[in-house]
């Protein structure tokens, strides 16, 4: 098996790295924070993903995972370089390509014979051509060097088997001797039959941001759906179902509710925007969709406002901080958002999370209470707010909810309770489009 150069222990490096050692490669994973590096190694996880510290200690153990501060040796060692760094979204919402380039930089310097540079980390088209540049102009002699893309599609709580068995992977080359690498790298799932799909740099660049925007926009169409639902009192969740049974529309994205946050689709939404502006071409359908995603929250707003016009000194328990459950990511998180607007309005804020509340500590320090489970989170509340759909709010016990709360007001911003029980139990009770 090859030896593979993995550069971050970020949420796309720590999984991609022990997943490619997982299939029996020898993998170097590099990261200049060694404190990070020995909390690892000692079974601490920096992120929240199920099965992740089992993979790790499975494969560390096993010496097929490794890893290193040292890039300069990790780079030697290995016959193939993977980039998986952050690219943060900008003001403008353009990529922050800084970690990338400053890769590509450090590791030219330690290119000594034939390496495939592969960028994992989802980038704007044209990177890898700017990246391959940069290593030629930093490189210490004239060495030959190969360029991939191969963009990533892992989906937070279910990272593990994204990789592991994927719908697809995808693979932009430009020599024949880097297509067979890649393929030996990804063999072991052709006993699954995985689709492989080879194709150009660029292509391969645009695919990860185009399959990210019409996800983003099937989600924006079914929330618009839903406000419409609710003014000809019809039922969205009836209405998704029917819909996803036609196989050319499909039933995965089509949850009515708050619309999408995390690390992935509201960054990449704006990257390709940003990206066709730059290029003259207006995305319509594309922009539509960020901008109905950004209206969801003021919906949660002027429902709970609706009820309780006066919110100054008033408890809110909110259930759900990471931005989907199985996660304590909360990037972009709708629920930063509603917090926000609930201290601004003088609310006193009661919040509790399974995953999050490390992160979200972090954020608002004091000016929230945080509480150890649901139930502590919705005592003497005037209202209660779930915005994440972690299986246990599916769940609660709503008679002890019921005897906890100070008023039965509840805003299922996930429509996870059925409208007509709550209603029969004396909650006033708001979902989306029902």
């Amino acid at each position: 098996m090859l030896k593979i150069c993995m550069v971050g222990t970020g949420y796309v490096g720590l999984v991609g790295g022990a997943c490619l050692a997982d299939f029996g490669n020898n993998v170097l994973c590099v990261d200049i924070d060694a404190k990070r590096l020995e909390q690892i190694k000692s079974g601490i996880m920096p992120i929240y993903e199920p099965g992740l510290r089992e993979l790790v200690e499975r494969n560390y153990s096993s010496g097929r995972l490794q890893f290193t501060t040292d890039l300069g040796s990790a780079v030697r060692e290995s016959s193939v370089i993977f980039s998986a760094v952050g690219t943060p979204m900008r003001e403008d919402g353009s990529c922050d390509l800084t970690a990338v380039f400053q890769v590509a930089k450090d590791i030219a310097g330690h290119i000594d014979e034939y390496k495939v540079i592969v960028q994992k980390s989802t980038v704007p088209v044209g990177t890898s051509e700017k990246v391959g540049n940069i290593i030629e102009e930093h490189l210490g002699s004239k060495v030959e060097f190969d360029r991939v893309s191969n963009p990533e599609f892992l989906r937070e709580g279910s990272a593990i088997e994204d990789f592991l068995r994927p719908n697809r992977v995808v693979i932009g080359v430009e020599s024949e001797r880097a297509r067979e690498i890649m393929r030996e790298i990804y063999r072991p799932l052709y006993l699954f039959e995985t689709p492989v799909v080879f194709t150009t740099i660029r292509t391969a660049e645009l695919i990860k941001y185009a399959s990210n925007a019409f996800l983003a926009t099937k989600i924006s169409f079914i929330n618009e759906i839903a406000d419409l639902c609710e003014k000809l009192g019809a039922d969205i969740d009836e209405v998704a179902k029917a819909m996803g049974l036609d196989r050319r529309i499909g039933p995965k994205f089509l949850h009515a509710g708050v619309g999408y946050g995390g690390s992935c689709l509201p960054k990449d939404v704006s990257a390709i925007m940003y990206t066709a502006g730059d290029a003259g071409v207006p995305l319509r359908v594309i922009t539509a969709a960020h901008d109905v995603n950004e209206s969801r929250v003021p919906v949660v707003m002027d429902k709970i406002q609706s009820e309780i016009p006066d919110l100054d000194g008033k408890n809110i328990a909110v259930l759900g901080i990471a931005f989907k459950p199985n996660t304590d990511d909360i990037r972009e998180a709708p629920s930063l958002k509603l917090i926000d607007f609930l201290i601004e309005k003088g609310a006193r804020v009661r919040a509790y999370d399974p995953a999050a509340m490390d992160n979200a500590r972090e954020k608002y320090d004091n000016r929230i209470t945080f509480c150890d489970n649901a139930y502590r989170a919705v005592e003497k509340a005037d209202a209660l707010v779930i915005m994440t759909e972690w299986n246990e709010f599916r769940v609660l016990d709503l008679d002890k909810v019921k005897d906890l709360m100070k008023e039965l007001i509840l805003f299922d911003c996930r429509n996870i309770y059925k409208p007509g029980r709550m209603k029969d139990m004396g909650f006033k009770y708001h979902s989306f489009g029902r």
